[in-house]
């Protein structure tokens, strides 16, 4: 029995796009990540694991619990989603957006505990934000706010987290500094982790597993190696790469060749 389990999944919008019969079983303890092209069903797929959408045939699980089953508080105490962006229309601080976290624990009537504070300074220290708590949450900057989205999702003491681009409109320093806060949280804290990722590169050196996507479906997954081939990410991508070994791990890194060098 996986962490979550999607099962024969099949989900359609207004515009044409579905998803086909995607399966998918992601274990306990692990790190996957969704890859494809835009449009390719990586953000649908987080937006019904997270139980946003309902999917229109087969299943989603959490464990053994059926998550269309579940309330919208029971899902956000196991499930916590770290968006590309997440937007405060008001001069809240970093450290009330975090702990807008322990939404789903906290008694509308008592209001927040010592505990609940608590976590929320735990997470502020295990993403390396505290300084910056007494902050206004819009004026900092693109990787410091994605920082403290993460930190609010942990106060959520989630099992499963999920990641929907979260190193979009980020500089290279800031998305390494998220994925190596991400992956020391999966390896130390054992948090599950499923996310729509855009950098192939970025993918590989991160994530134990990849899944790429291609028109709704399942195209290919497994270890980074088996799944970004040059034949596989021309024919989902339809672009020429040279696949060569990371200087440093032993994942593929993917050189991109400019178009009037494609023999194909």
């Amino acid at each position: 029995m996986g962490h979550l389990i999607m099962k024969d999944i099949s989900f359609s919008y207004l515009n044409g796009f579905s998803l086909r019969q995607v399966s998918l079983m992601v274990e306990e303890g692990e790190m996957v990540a969704l890859l494809g092209p835009n449009g390719s069903g990586k953000t649908t797929l987080i937006k019904l694991a997270a139980g946003v959408l309902n999917p229109e045939r087969g299943e989603v699980l959490l464990g053994e619990a059926r998550l269309r089953k579940l309330s919208r508080k029971e899902i956000a105490r196991r499930v916590a989603v770290v968006p590309q962006s997440f937007n405060i229309p008001f001069a809240f601080t970093v450290a009330e957006v975090v702990m807008l976290g322990r939404t789903p624990f906290i008694n509308t009537l008592s209001g927040e505990g010592e505990r609940d504070r608590s976590i929320a300074r735990r997470a502020m220290e295990l993403t390396g934000i505290e300084q910056f708590s007494k902050r206004t949450f819009n004026e900092l900057s693109g990787g410091e706010r994605q920082k403290s989205i993460l930190a609010m999702a942990l106060a959520q003491e989630p099992k499963l987290i999920l990641l929907d681009e979260p190193t979009a409109h980020l500089d290279i320093n800031h998305q390494v500094e998220i994925l190596e806060l991400v992956k020391g949280l999966n390896r130390e804290q054992g948090v599950t982790v499923l996310g729509a990722m855009h950098d192939l590169n970025l993918a590989a050196l991160y994530f134990d597993r990849l899944v790429l996507l291609k028109e709704g479906a399942i195209f290919a997954q497994g270890p980074p190696a088996a799944v970004l081939t040059e034949k596989t990410i021309y024919d989902v991508f339809g672009a020429t790469v040279h696949i060569q070994q990371h200087p440093s791990a032993e994942v593929p890194h993917i050189v991109i060749l400019p178009k009037e060098n494609n023999p194909r």
